[in-house]
């Protein structure tokens, strides 16, 4: 006879009550279809050109986009949303994303993975500089 209780009814309908739960849980790590992590449909105006300084960057939240400077004053722009669970990358380090959900790395000069369990590189926009303000788009 074992020392452990049996399950009672309770037990049991709680179990199956929380599955589904359980499961949204799953799926929200899978990217799905929702809006978050929306990629940009066409030009938007993130700020200052001087917000960005040489050899840095400037992580644009609200769109989903980071932009870098390197030291010749060339400008790199990327999409900020996670190529391994579509999560939108809320945390720059130096010239290091960090994704919040499972750690992914980036490097924003380069958009390449720094640390997995991303694979794929972040994806490049187009970036420039109109009336001294940045405009980030979609590339053609």
């Amino acid at each position: 006879m074992s020392a452990r209780p049996a399950a009672t009814r309770r037990t049991v309908l709680r179990g199956a009550a929380l599955t589904p739960v359980v499961g949204l849980g799953f799926t929200a790590c899978g990217g799905g279809d929702d809006n978050r992590s929306a990629a940009l449909a066409g030009p938007v105006e993130l700020g200052p050109e001087s917000e960005v300084a040489a050899g840095g960057a400037k992580l644009y939240r609200d769109h989903n986009v980071v932009v870098s400077r390197g030291e010749d004053g060339s400008l790199t722009a990327y999409n900020t949303v996670c190529t391994h669970a579509g999560c939108p990358i809320n945390k720059l380090d130096g010239t290091r994303l960090v994704c919040p959900c499972h750690g992914s790395e980036f490097d924003v000069t380069t958009g390449k993975v720094l640390r997995e369990p991303a694979v794929a590189p972040l994806k490049p926009l187009a970036v420039e500089v109109r009336n001294g303000t940045l405009v980030a788009k979609p590339r053609d």
